[in-house]
């Protein structure tokens, strides 16, 4: 086989066999996301409020936003559990920046310029010392909050410009009317808006472009697509990069909007995160997976949860529910697979 057609076999399959396997998966989510609306509806006359909605956004923007980072990380069968410690760590350097003198420009620069070094420690363990990422980032998840823990102590960080504040705090787009009934502009807080647009951006990069296939390829066989001439380190390296930065993204967001910090903040969102990208059909053996199916996931998980807070659930009946989903989610494929009951991959 000529190299040219061997590395277009290594770049152009696994897209393929994506597309054919999360489709039907898609499909799924969009009836779970379907039934979620409506369920939602009978039960609570406040669910579809607009500024409800706008609201429920806030909950789970943040944590939406590090799971595109998330996703990749997965396709390419690399995890970063670091993630959650990242933004408190971050959200720290924000505090004192804050306390500095900082405006909101500059602290959105430290917290995504801490993100991005805690990225960077991630990649260069991962990649070049050649250490398996989920030893690493569950070594580094411990030393970032430890750090945070450390100099924070029982201390916690609340002034901060009210500029920066009302970036997180209110409407980024406003409610407007347009004259047409049931025609409106909804109100859209920052952080959702941000996850909009990093959605799409995220979307065509690894759906429409040469960078996009190599990932899948990378997920599909990492030593194929070395001999096919990937640089599966450089990318690899990279997105740990995009995973910190988009952490510190988060704990900017997060920390305008809660106006606080402490170092227990974000606490256990590994979980969360993780539960978003596996339920939007990223497979953890790599290869398979979509933006798509990661924003449906979010969005269906984000209004299960809204749903219940409105029926007064408790916070942990719901850990217990996304625990059980995470653990159904992987499982079912596996079992179905086994049983024969699935299309090969």
């Amino acid at each position: 086989m000529p190299p040219s057609e061997s590395r277009y076999t290594v770049l152009d399959a696994a897209p393929r066999r994506a597309r054919d396997v999360l489709l039907r998966w898609e499909v799924i989510l969009v009836i779970l996301l379907v039934l979620t609306i409506v369920v939602n509806t009978i039960v609570s006359p406040y669910f579809l409020d607009v500024f409800n909605l706008a609201d429920a956004t806030f909950n789970f923007s943040e944590k939406a936003i590090i799971a595109l980072a998330m996703a990749l990380l997965i396709l390419v069968r690399q995890i970063d559990l670091s993630v959650a410690a990242i933004v408190a760590l971050a959200a720290m350097g924000i505090g004192y920046a804050a306390e500095a003198g900082f405006g909101p420009t500059g602290l959105f620069a430290v917290g995504i310029g801490i993100g991005i070094l805690c990225g960077v420690f991630n990649g260069f363990l991962v990649t070049y010392a050649g250490l398996p990422s989920i030893v690493v980032t569950i070594g580094t998840m411990s030393l970032f909050r430890g750090i945070t823990q450390v100099i924070l102590g029982d201390q916690a960080k609340t002034k901060y410009p009210p500029e920066f504040l009302e970036l997180g705090q209110s409407y980024f787009i406003k409610m407007k009317e347009t004259g047409i009934p049931w025609l409106f502009i909804p109100p859209i807080p920052l952080s959702f808006l941000v996850f909009l647009v990093l959605t799409v951006v995220f979307g065509i990069v690894l759906h429409k472009t040469a960078t996009g296939r190599k990932l899948f390829a990378i997920g599909s066989n990492p030593v194929a697509a070395r001999f096919s001439g990937i640089p599966v380190e450089r990318l690899t390296f990279l997105l740990f990069v995009v995973s910190g930065l988009l952490s510190g993204l988060a704990a900017a967001l997060l920390t305008a909007r809660l106006g606080s910090m402490r170092s227990n903040i974000a606490i256990g969102w590994e979980l969360d995160i993780v539960t978003m990208v596996i339920l939007g059909g990223v497979s953890i053996a790599g290869g398979v997976g979509s933006i798509l199916g990661v924003f449906l996931a979010v969005l269906t998980l984000g209004l299960v949860t809204f749903g219940m807070s409105l029926n007064n659930i408790p916070g942990q009946v719901v850990s217990v529910y996304i625990g059980l989903l995470l653990i159904a989610v992987i499982a079912i494929p596996r079992i179905a697979d086994k049983l024969g009951l699935r299309t090969s991959r």
